[in-house]
């Protein structure tokens, strides 16, 4: 496999990349194309605000087709490695941590999300984690030191 080509991703997760893509070319490429044109219609556009203001939205618009046109592309859906007692993309993984339990949901990159407990399988801790089975202890490098999370529960 092509790890630098292929992004990771799990169903759900490119489920909302191609929801967010229609979006994007339905709804959101006419609106700003009304805007623009409105904005025209309003005569000298080199001091025109709204005009500038649409033309940097439609801008960022374009950018983000391009960049979800790009991920959906080269976009592997998985949901683990095969093996349900071990840790792979797309389970929830509880832990114990300092004498606190988490769970977090490891997924591809492009739909990490940690304060939703999303966690991509290349960050240190996914990465970490990846591959480990129930029970399994993992020394992680964090800003406040090295923590030990011990596998708690994996679920698929």
């Amino acid at each position: 496999m092509d790890k630098v080509n292929t992004l990771y991703i799990t169903k759900e997760g490119l489920e909302k990349l191609r929801s967010e893509l229609n979006d994007l070319n339905v709804v959101r490429r006419p609106e700003i194309a009304q805007r623009i044109k409105d904005a025209r219609e309003m005569g000298d556009i080199s001091e025109n605000s709204e005009y500038d203001s649409a033309k940097q939205e439609q801008s960022y618009i374009e950018g983000r087709i391009a960049e979800l046109e790009e991920v959906i592309k080269t976009a592997k859906v998985t949901e683990g490695n095969g093996n349900k007692e071990l840790v792979g993309i797309g389970c929830r993984v509880t832990v114990h941590i300092d004498n606190t339990v988490e769970t977090f949901h490891i997924v591809g990159a492009p739909e990490a999300n940690p304060l939703q407990m999303k966690i991509s399988h290349e960050s240190p801790l996914g990465s970490a984690l990846v591959g480990k089975k129930l029970g399994d202890k993992i020394e992680v490098d964090a800003p406040v030191g090295k923590l030990i999370y011990t596998i708690q529960k994996i679920e698929y």
